[in-house]
């Protein structure tokens, strides 16, 4: 993880972001980067349910790419708003951690951190959960991966996981919006309208997307 290597040029990067952009859009395709923004938008309700204080129940992975963290919570508090909240923008603040890392040269340590927190989701999951069959084998390929894998293709990969997490992000707050389960819960806890939530998680998505282009292709 130590070693760094040096970022792709920007018409390249680019290509890649297409690529994934074709894997969130295409119906039979999108079902990859929506089980990787599954696991990134639990993991974050796990991590700062962790962080403010709730003790993790457990995690649920559906097939059909759709999740639920329980805990160990009171049902009202500025806590569980926060902890309510964040899911949707954890794709995308995944994807931005992931771009940085990717600018200053630690592109394969972006892999070996997507295998520890996969490793983390994993002890958190709550059976039954699809995510049993799911996590392990995206742990399984990824260190297959860096283990074997020429280094270009490991570059590409953290590039290519990189623009799912933004785009994924991006795709699933405008396709949830008002009717997601968080905006219900969040309704529920501040009696704000669901779409205010949906609108600023769309904000959030979309914001990254452009940061990350800006990061990844720009440069700048």
């Amino acid at each position: 993880m130590s070693t760094t290597q040096a970022p792709l040029p920007g018409p390249e990067a680019a290509l890649i972001g297409f690529a994934a952009l074709a894997v969130v859009m295409v119906q039979i395709l999108s079902p990859l980067a929506e089980h990787l923004n599954v696991m990134a938008h639990e993991g974050t309700h796990a991590i700062t349910g962790s962080i403010v204080g709730f003790g993790i129940k457990g995690i649920e992975i559906n097939p059909i790419a759709e999740g639920g963290t329980s805990y160990h919570w009171p049902t009202l508090g500025p806590r569980r708003v926060l902890t309510s909240f964040v899911g949707y923008l954890g794709p995308s603040a995944f994807g931005l951690a992931a771009a940085k890392l990717i600018t200053l040269g630690h592109i394969i340590a972006v892999l070996w951190l997507a295998v520890i927190f996969l490793v983390l989701l994993l002890l958190q999951l709550a059976p039954p959960s699809f995510g049993f069959v799911t996590v392990p084998a995206a742990i399984a390929a990824l260190y297959v991966l860096i283990r074997y894998a020429p280094t270009g293709l490991q570059v590409v990969t953290a590039y290519g996981m990189t623009w799912l997490l933004l785009l994924s992000g991006a795709r699933v707050a405008l396709q949830h919006g008002a009717n997601a389960g968080d905006a219900d819960t969040l309704n529920g806890i501040t009696h704000l309208p669901r779409q205010l939530w949906a609108l600023l998680w769309l904000a959030g998505t979309l914001g990254a997307v452009y940061i990350g282009v800006r990061i990844l292709v720009l440069r700048a």
